[in-house]
């Protein structure tokens, strides 16, 4: 199980990146729309480089739900690939089998 402190700066990390979206896209436009004058665009490009770090999607990291692991999440379920397994080992998850062949 990951650290709590792991997981609540992650959350932190989403609501950052939920606040700052629209605020983000909008200075996001300006800078690539090329029909602006270049003053306008160096403008919105100093703004948006003066948002907060977190407020990038990039720096989310898919987490398992039950456990806070990083790595080996399966993004449709949300869950890491040992809690999926044990899930769907009892019959959890509608449509999920093990392969047998």
């Amino acid at each position: 199980m990951a650290k709590i402190a792991i997981i609540n700066r992650d959350q932190k990390r989403r609501a950052t990146v939920k606040k700052f979206a629209a605020k983000r896209a909008a200075l996001l436009a300006v800078v690539t729309n090329i029909r602006l004058g270049e003053e306008e665009r160096h403008a919105a490009r100093l703004k948006l480089q003066a948002l907060p770090r977190d407020a990038s999607p990039v720096r989310l990291r898919n987490r398992c739900a039950l456990t806070g692991r990083p790595r080996g999440v399966f993004s449709k379920f949300g869950l890491g690939r040992s809690k999926l397994r044990e899930i769907a080992m009892r019959g959890e998850i509608p449509g999920v089998i093990k392969a047998s062949w």
